[in-house]
């Protein structure tokens, strides 16, 4: 089977080139090797814009358009809509009995989005716990990975406090030493001694390769002892961790290779900003501000030399432009060979070019949006089916089922 990998994004609308080049291109590959889910994380945008309920809808619909029209395919990768489903808000309200409060003061982005959205109050409990809600969009589905950049990489690990503690709690079972004492009965004499002394060293000593020499028993009986099964492994492995049995598995970062595509005037490409490409931006409106872009503003004059490292321009180049037309733009700014608008016409073809299937496609969902909802909601219902399975796991380990 393949193995499972879980990313949503917040509704803000039509996508734009940034949101394509820093995540949705890597989406549409990963769903060639991965089981993919993707959701529209409309609870999250309630985090810190829960006024704006006028727009969510449509914001909704303008981004899974967006999404179809880069090349997600619905019979490969499942995208539904998280409050959808809520199960996600049963695990959130679940994992908050246990979780320190502390864990989520100590979030970066908390601090840093307080400074940044002053104008907003965000003394909410909804925008504290926002990391809680993320770890359980994660821990519903199992996934094995989280597709994040290097820079994003430390938002997954509070998911991984949150599955690790909550195992800790509740994945020892009244008879889970009984059980474990049965699966080690299984191993040879020798096998049981080596997976002892590796859980000592891991649990007393925390020797990095312990854990790793312990897996490699409990595979090796996996494959060869008669009468093992899944949940003996599952067993000795939350032994060998002491966290007891892994009810919900700790994700993995997938570090994905991303391109920074900076906003026409140099800064971060965002909405707010006003320096934007859309994805399904007219070719025309595109010509014109790619046009308009700022450049070095040492070249004041044509005749004047540049540097491409002072010029939005250029990290166009490093996303667009093949390796000679990336050579040509740069001894041409240097020497003043080129003109800032001869420099321009490459990129202003090159995201034509690439957008140009994007629009294609999104007509068709446009003139027809009822297909549209059909594809959310298969893939809602198709994503209800593996959370409600998780939470009847999360309900019986907290003793919930009676």
């Amino acid at each position: 089977m393949k193995q499972r990998v879980l990313s949503g994004m917040r509704p803000t609308g039509a996508l734009h080139l940034g949101h394509y080049h820093g995540a949705l291109k890597n989406w549409v590959k990963l769903q060639e090797n991965y089981e993919c889910f993707y959701f529209v994380a409309d609870w999250h945008a309630l985090t810190t814009h829960y006024e704006d309920r006028e727009i969510i809808e449509r914001n909704v619909y303008d981004m899974v358009i967006d999404w179809l029209a880069a090349g997600l395919d619905p019979e490969k990768a499942t995208i539904f809509i998280q409050s959808r489903l809520p199960e996600h808000a049963e695990l959130f309200t679940l994992l908050s009995m246990g979780t320190p409060l502390s864990w989520l003061e100590r979030m970066p982005t908390y601090k840093d989005q307080m400074e940044k959205l002053k104008d907003r109050d965000l003394a909410t409990y909804g925008f504290l716990g926002y990391p809680l809600l993320q770890a359980a969009d994660i821990l519903i589905y199992k996934a094995a990975y989280v597709p994040v950049g290097e820079d994003q990489a430390p938002h997954v690990e509070i998911t991984r406090e949150v599955a690790r503690r909550f195992n800790h709690l509740y994945g020892r079972t009244p008879d889970f030493d009984a059980k474990v004492a049965a699966a080690i009965a299984k191993l040879s004499k020798d096998d049981a001694r080596y997976l002892e002394k590796q859980r000592k060293d891991h649990q007393q000593e925390g020797k990095p390769e312990a854990m790793a020499k312990g897996e490699s028993i409990i595979k090796k009986a996996a494959a060869n002892v008669a009468g093992w099964t899944a949940e003996d492994s599952e067993l000795l492995t939350g032994h060998l961790k002491g966290t007891g049995k892994t009810v919900l598995p700790e994700p993995a970062v997938l570090l994905t290779e991303t391109s920074k595509l900076p906003g026409l005037d140099g800064d971060k490409m965002s909405k707010s900003y006003g320096n934007t490409i859309a994805m399904r931006e007219e070719p025309a409106e595109v010509e014109r501000k790619i046009k308009r872009m700022p450049t070095d503003p040492a070249r004041v004059h044509r005749t004047d030399p540049g540097n491409p490292d002072k010029c939005p321009v250029w990290q166009f180049h490093q996303v667009y432009s093949d390796a000679p037309t990336q050579a040509w733009a740069k001894q041409g700014c240097t020497t003043a060979g080129i003109g800032c608008l001869d420099c321009k016409q490459p990129v202003i073809d090159a995201i034509k070019k690439e957008q140009q299937p994007w629009r294609e496609r999104a007509e068709a969902y446009l003139s027809n949006p009822k297909q549209v909802h059909w594809i959310v909601e298969v893939g809602t219902e198709r994503a209800r089916t593996v959370a409600r399975e998780t939470m009847r796991d999360v309900r019986d380990a907290m003793g919930l089922v009676y």
